[in-house]
């Protein structure tokens, strides 16, 4: 049996993807202690909310140098929304914030207007396409979800990672395109829901759980 310790740091989707991960097989333990996280063979960083209160809880609960040490070991590790963008430099939400440092790269708000000159809704809420970005989907957990497959959004910020190469799937929201999730050695983290985007969602979890095994 897999372990998966889904990181509980007070803002997160935490039992949908609790869910997600029992579907396809795997064991998964909601945790926000540093030692349940070490010795699990898999680990999830979800997440809804704020960047900079993200980062201070992490840091209350000690959980920072765990999380990149437990990164380093090569397990895997999954990020899913505000769990995405935590692994990058920095954020412009609610003014500057340092992030987990994971990658190279900033989160920034969509813009208040389109291309049209229309308003934008933000945040973006529903379902979206994915496209692939021209990297491999063979070696990620999205072997197998078709070239604009849907999947469920719920954001108001979006990465823009300085390595083109880590970019797995873009997603254009009113007329404006962005990096929706990335892929590189046993790190992939997503904007999108995995677990609230149905049957494709679980094919993903799925696809992950089969390359935990292979891992291993």
């Amino acid at each position: 049996m897999i372990n998966v310790a889904i990181i509980d740091y007070k803002m997160g989707n935490l039992f949908s993807v609790f869910h997600a991960c029992e579907n396809v097989g795997l064991n998964p333990k909601i945790s926000s202690d540093p030692k349940i996280l070490k010795e699990s063979d898999a680990a999830i960083l979800p997440g809804v909310g704020a960047f900079g209160e993200a980062m201070e809880t992490l840091e209350k609960l000690d959980l920072i140098k765990p999380i990149k040490e437990y990164i380093d070991t090569g397990k895997s590790f999954m990020g899913i929304c505000l769990g995405f963008q935590l692994l990058f430099s920095e954020s412009e939400e609610f003014g500057l914030h340092k992030g987990l440092g994971i990658f190279e790269g900033m989160v920034k708000k969509f813009s208040i207007t389109s291309i049209n000159g229309g308003n934008v809704k933000i945040p973006q809420i529903g379902w979206n396409q994915i496209y692939n970005y021209g990297n491999s989907w063979e070696l990620s957990p999205l072997v197998g979800i078709d070239e604009g497959e849907y999947m469920y959004f719920v954001h108001s910020y979006y990465v823009e990672p300085v390595d083109d190469k880590i970019k797995m799937t873009k997603t254009i929201y009113e007329c404006f395109e962005y990096c929706s999730s990335i892929n590189k050695g046993n790190v992939f983290a997503t904007q999108f829901h995995p677990e609230k985007s149905a049957k494709e969602g679980l094919k993903i979890y799925k696809n992950w759980a089969r390359q935990i095994n292979n891992r291993g």
